[in-house]
């Protein structure tokens, strides 16, 4: 026995229109009778799913009638989260399954289905969500959404959804209301208990204060402060007791001046007039002006320092007329005595002499004044420093419980703020739930009903039936390739030529019999006929259930 041989693998010629072309027309069965199946199978299945309506209605956030700088608003949330709070308690088991026995909704599914599934089915079928942007707010939150029902009754889908805006019209009013009023109660409570503790802070303060009278820090710092204006005081004192001695001083100088020169006027006594020498007129002016500065001068010593400008000016002054007195006293001894001017009596000295005795008296009245200042400032200065004295005395005593104090002080400003606080956020609150009560705070208003739906939202029939052709032309081509790439047969003369390598002289024909190709052609169209037929059937009788139950 000889072994099999090995196979020979060729590859496949390319192939070209002509060879898809008699491929189509080989399987042509193949791939026509799936996409008609296809065809039959989308057709029923697109007439036998039931219709589905959706009833749309928009509802509007309507803002508060006053502005919220006046009165702000207990409810902060935003209508978001208000929305998904208010749906959660809307879509709740208890308010859909009694939604679900009012209207009778989904009798089949209720027969063969827990009432927990029917509801879940329910929930799946409502649909909240925002609308369209032209009704959204620059800050980018809604101020209007949509809530939708599906359902197969369209006039049940329109009903259920009006019941659903109500609903969500109600809840928001209630959900508004008692949050403003738990709020409000809220703030009362807490109102209430800062006012009793600010109350038993300030009993405690008080009774500290009466206990600990006079040893309190802040009447430590009020005697601090009178202590400082009363040092102030005593220094003033001494400085003006300081400016009267001087002025004493000067006036008492001015005097003993003042008299010398009145002395001088008078002239010496007749038995020593002989025994002094003759004096020069202009020499006695010399001595008067240097007496003069020497006065001033003494007076500046005691106010500035050596170093002033105008001592410095004086001493200058008095040192030029020194020089000049002791030129002339010079040239007076350097006469013979007979050229010496004899001492004789000024017609003017009576009068100096009177404006003299004049000044004197009036400095001495001056000084009479000074010395009364300097007693009243005296007297005023042991008054100073005896307050001063029992205000130090006072301080010695160091204030009491300071800790304790600055404590309960700060307690009591603690309270306080906090009893401010809370006074001010209740008044705010009592005025939100009074707008709240009055209906005039942030609600919802209807903005489009519920719409009655004309025509069904689902199923699309036309995608489903191309859906379905599509599907059956894959399927068809698919089988068509799989059975020519099983059929390794040569089929035309390309394929001859290109596996064979052998140029084809002559081609015989197929002879087959005529009446076996004519029964065999008869049968197909009858079985093509048939299956075509039980098709246009089945598709038209789809079509036809499904308007008499829409009707």
């Amino acid at each position: 026995m000889q072994p099999n041989p090995e196979p020979i693998h060729v590859a496949r010629r390319p192939l070209d229109l002509e060879d898809y072309i008699d491929i189509v027309r080989r399987h042509r069965g193949w791939i026509f009778g799936p996409v008609f199946l296809a065809l039959v199978t989308a057709v029923v299945v697109a007439y036998a799913w039931p219709d589905t309506y959706i009833s749309t209605a928009v509802i509007r956030v309507v803002p508060p009638q006053i502005p919220e700088r006046l009165v702000p608003s207990n409810v902060n949330a935003e209508i978001d989260q208000r929305i998904n709070s208010m749906s959660q308690a809307i879509l709740s088991r208890n308010t859909l399954s009694g939604m679900i026995q009012t209207y009778n909704l989904y009798p089949s599914e209720r027969q063969r289905m827990p009432m927990e599934d029917v509801v879940e089915n329910m929930r799946k079928n409502i649909r909240v969500g925002r609308a369209l942007g032209d009704f959204r707010t620059r800050s980018g939150s809604v101020s209007a959404f949509s809530v939708s029902f599906s359902y197969p009754d369209r006039m049940i889908a329109q009903r259920v959804t009006s019941e659903l805006v109500t609903r969500f019209i109600d809840e928001n009013v209630r959900t508004r209301s008692s949050q403003s009023v738990l709020t409000t109660q809220f703030l009362r409570d807490q109102f209430e208990q800062a006012k009793r503790e600010l109350d038993a802070v300030e009993q405690r303060l008080s009774e500290f204060r009466a206990k600990n009278f006079g040893r309190l820090p802040e009447q430590v710092e009020t005697n601090l402060q009178q202590m400082s204006v009363l040092e102030t005081r005593l220094s003033t004192i001494q400085s003006a007791l300081s400016r009267s001695a001087n002025e004493k001083l000067l006036l008492e100088a001015q005097v003993q001046t003042l008299n010398s020169q009145l002395s001088r006027l008078q002239g010496p006594p007749p038995e020593v007039a002989a025994a002094l020498p003759v004096r020069n007129e202009r020499i006695e002016q010399l001595e008067r002006d240097i007496e003069r500065l020497r006065m001033a001068l003494s007076g500046l010593r005691e106010r500035y320092r050596e170093s002033h400008p105008d001592v410095q000016r004086l001493e200058s002054q008095l040192n030029v007329l020194l020089a000049a007195r002791d030129k002339l006293v010079a040239e007076e001894k350097a006469k013979p005595p007979a050229e010496r001017a004899s001492h004789r009596p000024d017609p003017s000295a009576a009068r100096e002499a009177a404006a003299i005795q004049a000044a004197i008296a009036k400095t001495q009245s001056l000084i009479q004044v000074q010395e009364l200042e300097s007693a009243n400032l005296v007297r005023e200065r042991e008054r100073v420093e005896k307050s001063i004295a029992e205000i130090r005395d006072r301080l010695q005593i160091s204030p009491v419980n300071d800790s304790e104090y600055s404590r309960l002080v700060q307690d009591r400003n603690l309270a306080r703020m906090r009893y401010d606080e809370l006074d001010r956020k209740r008044n705010q609150s009592e005025l939100a739930s009074d707008l709240e009560n009055q209906r005039a705070g942030e609600t919802l208003e209807l903005l489009d009903p519920a719409s009655l739906p004309q025509s069904p939202s689902a199923p699309n029939r036309a995608r489903i039936i191309l859906v379905g052709l599509m599907a059956g032309l894959v399927l068809g081509v698919g089988l068509a390739f799989t059975l020519e790439v099983k059929d390794t047969s040569l089929k035309n003369l390309k394929d001859v030529r290109a596996y064979t390598k052998l140029s084809v002289l002559a081609s015989v024909p197929l002879l087959e019999n005529d009446l076996l190709v004519r029964r065999r052609r008869r049968v197909a169209w009858l079985v093509w006929s048939g299956v075509g037929f039980l098709g246009a059937v089945i598709m038209a009788a789809s079509v036809v259930l499904y308007h008499m139950k829409r009707s």
